[in-house]
């Protein structure tokens, strides 16, 4: 009798064991889908805030745009407004009021037009895509005396930042390109 006791424990520590490592198995799982999802969520977002640079390069290559003077791409909007002060302002995803602001939509990017109607970026999740635009310094340009004669070209700087965000999530991916443009001197 002693020994049958002794194997019912056996079998019940057993039993607790296989339970204890389903619980586990289950559990990690889980956290593990969890972070392949917000995984793939962080990436959509991130792809709308590259595409978002993109358009703001694409516009400010448009023909259509540089051509028409009744149009202004975001890189000359933003040369247009203050200089962004990088140790006590932060170009903000959500700051409404200070910086050019662009829109990406599904429609995709078209020439000769301002990327500036709202709308999402994809449907399926739905995805905004936005970008701010800020000017940042005139400077010389390094390496561009052999290239430009003279001192009536400097190279201006601006900052895009381009955003992505999942109309469920409560925070935006960002993503920042810096741009040099050649461009006349201010004092010419």
């Amino acid at each position: 009798m002693k020994q049958q006791g002794l194997v019912m424990v056996f079998s019940l520590l057993v039993l607790l064991s296989l339970t204890i490592l389903g619980v586990t198995s289950v559990t990690s799982g889980l956290f593990q889908g969890k972070m392949a999802s917000s995984m793939e969520n962080r990436t959509i977002a991130f792809d709308a805030a590259e595409a978002a640079i993109s358009g703001v390069v694409f516009e400010s290559e448009d023909p259509g745009i540089l051509t028409d003077p009744a149009l202004t791409d975001p890189l000359s909007e933003a040369r247009q407004l203050n200089a962004i002060d990088l140790d006590n302002q932060d170009l903000s995803c959500y700051d409404n009021v200070n910086w050019v602001d662009r829109q990406i939509t599904a429609a995709g990017l078209a020439t000769g037009v301002r990327q500036v109607a709202a709308g999402n970026y994809s449907t399926n999740p739905d995805v905004t895509s936005w970008s701010k635009t800020a000017f940042v310094r005139e400077q010389a340009c390094l390496g561009s005396s052999n290239v430009i004669s003279g001192s009536s070209i400097n190279c201006h700087v601006f900052l895009v930042r381009g955003c992505g965000q999942l109309a469920a999530s409560r925070f935006a991916v960002a993503n920042t390109l810096s741009a040099a443009v050649f461009a006349p001197a201010s004092g010419n």
